[in-house]
């Protein structure tokens, strides 16, 4: 197993440290903990993919679990963020299926022709807005744990207003899928 492959692994790997930190209060620090592993896990997603193009070492095997690390991560943090009272369930569910969308979209396609669908600019677009937006929520939660006085109603607002923008682009991004993948799938089988 390459670099670039392990580096994925290694996320998929902090998805769960990530959550419980999140989700249960040790010390008055854990959501900017949380903050710090998820930061380190977003690292390894530009990481693997630099690598890989720079070295030669693109897989097939990468191509395929990169982007289903990236959703497992998001959806984690997202998921954690609408058990918290954070963020409406509504953009997330929007996020949800998008995310189970693609997923299928490239399962279809790989078993009809063998193409393996890679992450496109505009998916990787998306994830990069999602991971940021997932770090500031992160930030501004973590800070007001932490006692500073930041008004909680303008912290849910900015949370509000990042998840939807997220929604939009997540949804936009599957669109841009289905269309550019379309004449892939058998739709008579």
């Amino acid at each position: 197993m390459n670099l670039p492959n392990k580096l994925t692994l290694l996320r998929v790997f902090m998805i769960p440290i990530f959550v419980v930190f999140a989700l249960w209060g040790f010390t008055p620090a854990n959501t900017l903990i949380a903050l710090a592993v998820f930061s380190l896990a977003s690292i390894t997603d530009t990481l693997d993919g630099s690598i890989a193009r720079k070295k030669g070492l693109i897989t097939d095997f990468g191509k395929f679990l990169d982007p289903l690390a990236d959703k497992a991560l998001v959806m984690a943090a997202l998921l954690v963020f609408v058990e918290k009272g954070w963020v409406s369930s509504v953009p997330v569910m929007i996020i949800l299926f998008r995310e189970f969308m693609v997923s299928a979209l490239r399962l279809v396609v790989k078993s009809g022709d063998g193409v393996v669908i890679a992450a496109g600019w505009f998916g990787k677009l998306k994830t990069a807005f999602t991971m940021l937006e997932i770090c500031a929520t992160l930030l501004l939660h973590g800070l007001l744990e932490l006692g500073v006085l930041i008004p909680a109603g303008a912290v849910l607002a900015v949370d509000t207003v990042l998840v939807w923008l997220a929604a939009v682009l997540t949804a936009a991004s599957g669109i841009q899928y289905l269309v550019a993948y379309r004449s892939a799938i058998d739709w008579k089988k």
